[in-house]
């Protein structure tokens, strides 16, 4: 058996004292897509956000790819990139948006950019010139996913992609999320109220309350 993109062993995180997660164990194998569902507050943004290097857990271990993994590792932050629920779009075009990543990473950025923005269902002849003003919300949430799709990461992690979208928006994402996985082998987990949208997108659900994995299948 291929071993798990991830496993957190007794991963417990605390804000202020207040208990925000409680994992015993979770494994999240490479390639695989993790829906993640539950009421606010149940620990679904924490998780992604240590998935994502950006804080470590008060207690616990993360490993990724067979090592121990955390914050201090800025190598890392390159490899998972988080959607945000609410992301932020730089004041510039559509195109500037989508390549601004791999600007700073100095990889030859307009190709690759058109191609996220083909992903996400935005004709680039379109909108790469448009301004971010004029986009409505469901074009800039899936602008900002074409700027994560851009840079190729090996783990995307959404936090509620579909929130306030349209019909068509949702089913853009979806294709996108698929899509990814197809075109490099990424891995995903994603957060949704939306459950029949989420149950069409992963592989695997796992259900949080207070921290804590109340079901999974």
């Amino acid at each position: 058996m291929t071993a798990p993109l991830y496993s957190l062993r007794g991963v417990r995180q605390s804000y202020n004292g207040r208990p925000a997660l409680d994992l015993a164990e979770l494994d999240i194998p490479e390639r695989s897509i993790l829906g993640l569902a539950g009421h606010n507050g149940s620990g679904k943004s924490t998780l992604l956000r240590i998935l994502a290097f950006l804080e470590d857990p008060t207690e616990g271990t993360v490993t990724y790819a067979g090592r121990p993994a955390g914050s201090h590792d800025a190598a890392l932050r390159r490899e998972a990139t988080l959607l945000t629920q609410e992301p932020y779009l730089l004041k510039r075009s559509v195109l500037g948006n989508v390549a601004y990543g791999l600007t700073l990473r100095k990889i030859r950025s307009r190709e690759r950019a058109e191609e996220a923005l083909d992903m996400v269902g935005l004709d680039p002849a379109k909108f790469a010139r448009r301004s971010w003003r004029e986009l409505s919300g469901g074009e800039a949430q899936r602008v900002a996913l074409a700027s994560r799709l851009a840079l190729r990461p090996r783990v995307l992690l959404l936090d509620e992609p579909t929130n306030n979208l349209d019909q068509e928006s949702a089913a853009r994402i979806k294709d996108a999320a698929l899509a990814a996985r197809t075109a490099w082998g990424a891995t995903l987990v994603v957060v949704s109220h939306d459950l029949p949208w989420l149950h069409a997108v992963a592989d695997r659900m796992v259900v949080l309350a207070e921290g804590r994995i109340q079901a999974g299948r």
